[in-house]
């Protein structure tokens, strides 16, 4: 049984955060940080998914000092009770690849959206279709606030049963399951192209009608609204928030943080990450398992005591 639906607040904009809204007019290095965005699995979370004695302790460190954390994920709101002991106070996490902010003060099992941009189902229906007519084979699953569902052709990827498994064009329906809540996202998986090739291709069919990436190792995209997109999303809350992308420090490992690692006055490549973060990133880290977040965190808490 899905959690009632709560209330939430809808955006769509048609903007794209992209490398080219990024005009360090002053040295980044030189602008004391006041908020760190770190993606979860492969960056912040070691390969055994726990978040470490010494990470922990950096991110209390940080927030002591007054720079707020955000987790900045593809992985959807369900997901985050792995974080939830450790956001020490703010209790914001952007999820679903910038489709929803998250507010996890309840713990888990009561996260309440304050921030939904959802996937217009009319958008989400192209989508599939296109990218059905350019890689037959392809398979979906949807992604919402509350409900996951998927045709029954989609591999078991995920943590949890689907609640529903009927073909995309049914499950997007006006009248199809979950019809009263938002979709966030849609995944899209092909058994045998390569994953790169695949979110390429992607791309190319669907243009502007969504916003295509992946997180996964697999052929495996996330498809959200148009300009929806980790660094979007970012910049929306760190706009409330009367914060330059100057004064954000970010990490990540996979293609769907290159643009929020563009946009960050000071991001981090993790060691383990993917070659298009690596050129991405303004600067690089040891990889997860060896606390590569935490590392940087001490050095800029350590700058930051150098300096007063």
């Amino acid at each position: 049984m899905q959690p009632p639906a709560r209330p939430c607040t809808h955006m769509r904009e048609n903007g794209r955060v992209t490398s080219a809204t990024r005009q360090p007019e002053t040295p980044a290095a030189a602008v004391p940080p006041r908020l760190i965005a770190t993606d979860l699995d492969g960056t912040l979370l070691r390969d055994d998914k726990s978040v470490s004695p010494r990470t922990v302790a950096a991110l209390a460190a940080a927030e002591d000092a007054g720079i707020e954390v955000f987790f900045v994920t593809g992985r959807p709101a369900r997901w985050m009770n792995v974080v939830s002991d450790h956001v020490h106070g703010h209790g914001l996490a952007i999820c679903g690849n910038g489709a929803a902010v998250v507010d996890l003060h309840g713990g888990p099992g009561a996260h309440r959206f304050v921030k939904v941009r959802e996937l217009a189902r009319e958008n989400a229906l192209d989508a599939v279709r296109l990218l059905r007519d350019a890689a037959p084979g392809t398979v979906y699953a949807v992604e919402q606030t509350y409900g996951f569902h998927q045709e029954p052709d989609y591999p078991k990827l995920h943590m949890e049963i689907p609640d529903e498994l009927q073909p995309a064009e049914k499950l997007l329906a006006a009248d199809g399951p979950g019809a009263a809540e938002p979709v966030l996202k849609i995944l899209a998986f092909h058994p045998t192209l390569d994953p790169d090739a695949f979110l390429t291709l992607a791309r190319l069919a669907i243009g502007d009608i969504a916003n295509v990436t992946r997180s996964s190792p697999s052929a495996l995209l996330e498809i959200s609204g148009p300009g929806v997109s980790k660094a979007s999303t970012l910049a929306l809350c760190c706009a409330e928030r009367g914060i330059s992308h100057e004064e954000v420090v970010a990490f990540g490992d996979m293609p769907n943080d290159v643009e929020m690692l563009t946009w960050a006055g000071r991001s981090y490549a993790m060691g383990n990450a993917h070659p298009d973060v690596l050129a991405a990133a303004s600067g690089r880290t040891v990889d997860n398992n060896e606390d590569g977040v935490a590392v940087v965190i001490e050095q800029l808490l350590a700058q930051r005591e150098g300096l007063s």
